[in-house]
């Protein structure tokens, strides 16, 4: 039921790109796991191997705390239209802010985002997919505009204060490095 690969394929890519919806996997040696669900056009898959996505901003920042403890990172995706799927790619992650070069390089791919918070860099090195026969039929209704009406009603300077109340550090004290300099 389930292969192994050992890069995305063209096929598998143009399946990563018609998604709404990922979920990421991340975890340090102690404390809890955590499973973000991430949605909007934040997802590019640079190369069979390679792929960004951009962090909104949001009430926790686990992920980017994981990474500085672990670089290992899951993404997981559903087909919930269509021919049944479940798409995991296994890698380790780099994280960067905005002050990094890389952030920088990579932030033209994405559509403007004042929440823009960081932008995660997975090298894959284990395709997985599996039958996804369980997973139900959903349809798209629309996507969420909430956090992006929200952000631009903060904006920049409201969104750092944010960040500095709410996205210093894990739900387990682990430091995010998202005010460092």
């Amino acid at each position: 039921m389930s292969k192994q690969l050992p890069q995305i394929t063209a096929e598998l890519q143009e399946f990563i790109e018609a998604q709404k919806i990922f979920f990421v996997g991340t975890a340090a040696q102690d404390g809890r796991v955590n499973v973000s669900p991430k949605g909007h056009d934040t997802l590019r898959v640079l190369g069979s191997n390679k792929l960004v996505w951009l962090n909104l901003t949001g009430s926790g920042n686990e992920t980017a705390a994981h990474l500085l403890k672990n670089h290992r990172m899951t993404i997981m995706f559903c087909a919930f239209e269509g021919k049944p799927l479940i798409l995991r790619l296994y890698g380790h992650a780099k994280i960067y802010h905005e002050r990094d070069a890389e952030f920088q390089k990579h932030i033209s791919l994405f559509e403007e985002n004042v929440g823009s918070r960081q932008i995660i860099e997975l090298d894959v090195d284990l395709v997985q997919t599996s039958c996804g026969y369980s997973i139900p039929f959903m349809d798209f209704k629309e996507e969420r505009g909430q956090l992006n009406a929200w952000s631009i009603k903060q904006g920049k300077e409201k969104i750092n204060s944010y960040w500095e109340e709410k996205n210093t550090k894990s739900i387990d004290g682990f430091e995010t490095n998202i005010l460092d300099n």
